[in-house]
Parts: C-alpha cells; structure tokens; sequence
C-alpha cells in the first residue's frame, strides 16, 4: 500500500467532489449552511502491536490525528476547502472515504452543523 498515492487522491478526490458541489449548486460562491466534516478511520489492530504501530504510522502519513475515542483517527475538512458550507465539506468527506476503502482501509465520514 502506497501511503503517499492514497493521500493524493485522497485529496484530490475530496477537493474536487467539494468544489463540485459549491460550482453546481451556488454558482462556486460559499452560501448555504456553515458547519464542519470530518474523515473517522478505524484502525484493524492494536496500537501495541507491530502491526498496530506501522498502522498508527500510516495514518499519520494520511494526515490523521489521534480521535478523542481512543484508537479511532480523524482527519477534518479533507477537502481542505475554505468554504463554511456544510454540504460541500460533507460530500468531500465522503469522497476522501471512498478512497480510503477502496485501499483497504475502514473510515466513515460525519459532519455537523456550526
């Protein structure tokens, strides 16, 4: 598993659903409701474990932060858009975790209103 070629179309897949999303429904401009999205991976081992700490690595790699659940990890506004529309970092998050399984790693996307 190439860590590097998953956090670029990671990335781009995120960036470019979201950008998607604010260009068809408001014109590109940044309108609509505010809130924030997020990437949850859940890791398949152990964090004490060889495997679990080679895990813990990779997701550092992908830019993922140690989640306040313990053993999760989260990785916020993949998209990395500036806009505050909900919408369009929610369908950036859900690109970025289609992504993620589709190389074989568990994340779900969530999102909330500001």
């Amino acid at each position: 598993m190439d860590i590097e070629q998953i956090k670029t179309d990671m990335n781009a897949a995120a960036a470019t659903a979201a950008t998607a999303y604010l260009a068809y429904h408001y014109g590109g401009r940044d309108q609509g409701a505010c809130g924030f999205a997020w990437v949850t991976i859940y890791p398949e081992h152990d964090g004490r474990t060889a495997k679990g700490k080679a895990e813990r690595k990779a997701f550092a790699q992908l830019g993922a932060e140690p989640h306040w659940i313990k053993g999760q990890y989260m990785i916020w506004n993949p998209a990395k858009v500036g806009a505050q529309n909900v919408d369009c970092k929610e369908r950036g998050a859900w690109a970025a975790v289609k992504v993620l399984r589709e190389a074989g790693i568990n994340a779900s996307a969530g999102s909330r209103l500001d």
